[in-house]
């Protein structure tokens, strides 16, 4: 849901698609989401602006938006999962006090704050439909940007990690925005001029990054079972319980586990994600510790040992 009013006591959200699917889309959202809510600040501060977005029957507050990595929760999910590997942007208020109860009315929507999410909508949808390889240095811009963000959030994540974990963070981010210009390639064929200045930037950044290599890769290597699509669980039934059994479910370390950034749920959709074919399990441990923050290679061995059992995945080697 999105426009909840000052009542619902909700917070806007621009949310990015899983890092296990990085895509120039979520920084155009970001980008475009950052601008409308400097406007609607400005507006609220100083009663001028040029893009206010204000709804005449609606507030006049800032639009506050924050702007978020993934989320899981709603239909996002099912699209950016490996089996469709589509990059989605989420936009959706939460917490929200009285979402599905019976007092989620439409009295409870303030019409700015929809007609700003349905701007930030339209815009990115704008954006990314009609993006040609003109437009390449323009995106490689908005990415360079946020890239610095990321940068000095990664480096801000390790302060407390042992050494092999704050490299392996490090090493995550360095390849996932080199993986950000990538991913202009599934709309157009950059300019060699664009290219290159995308390998400048890495350059640059890298120091910022840098790490000793990893260590070799080892253990199973298993690719998901793109035939099964959608989520793992929805309104009481759960894929794993129902081709594991409850109490073998219940007992897979990953499910229940507490990381710095993410939960047990978080966890095992990007580790299904991950599994892609030529990823081993200690290189999707390493992905997973670096998203959400270091976990067990017991418990990813688990769950997808698991995965295996209930065909969710099939061991390649």
């Amino acid at each position: 849901m999105v426009g909840g009013g000052p009542e619902t006591k909700t917070i806007f959200h621009v949310t990015r698609g899983p890092a296990s699917l990085p895509s120039f889309a979520y920084d155009v959202a970001a980008s475009i989401g950052a601008f409308v809510d400097a406007q609607s600040s400005q507006y609220a501060m100083t009663g001028i602006a040029k893009w206010p977005l204000v709804a005449p029957e609606g507030g006049r507050d800032a639009l506050r938006a924050a702007m978020v990595p993934l989320t899981l929760g709603s239909d996002h999910e099912v699209y950016s999962a490996s089996s469709w590997s589509i990059p989605a942007v989420y936009l959706n208020d939460w917490p929200d006090r009285y979402i599905h109860t019976n007092a989620d009315t439409p009295a409870k929507i303030d019409p700015t704050k929809l007609k700003r999410a349905g701007f930030i909508a339209a815009a990115t949808g704008l954006v990314l439909a009609n993006a040609t390889a003109a437009d390449a240095q323009e995106i490689v811009s908005v990415i360079e940007e946020a890239a610095l963000h990321r940068a000095a959030e990664a480096r801000s994540q390790i302060r407390d990690l042992p050494p092999a974990e704050a490299a392996n963070r490090l090493r995550f981010q360095l390849a996932y925005e080199t993986q950000m210009f990538d991913s202009m390639g599934r709309f157009f064929t950059s300019p060699a001029a664009v290219r290159a200045e995308s390998a400048r930037f890495i350059t640059t950044i890298e120091p910022l990054l840098h790490t000793p290599a990893p260590p070799p890769p080892s253990g199973p290597i298993y690719r998901r079972n793109a035939t099964l699509r959608g989520s793992l669980d929805a309104f009481g039934y759960d894929y794993l319980e129902a081709h594991l059994g409850h109490d073998r479910a219940a007992k897979l370390t990953l499910l229940n586990f507490e990381g710095l950034r993410g939960e047990g749920g978080d966890y095992s959709y990007e580790a299904l994600n991950l599994a892609n074919g030529s990823r081993t399990t200690t290189e999707i441990r390493d992905a997973l510790a670096a998203i959400y923050g270091p976990v067990p290679q017991d418990a990813v061995d688990q769950f997808l040992a698991a995965a295996e059992e209930g065909g969710l995945v099939a061991k390649v080697r």
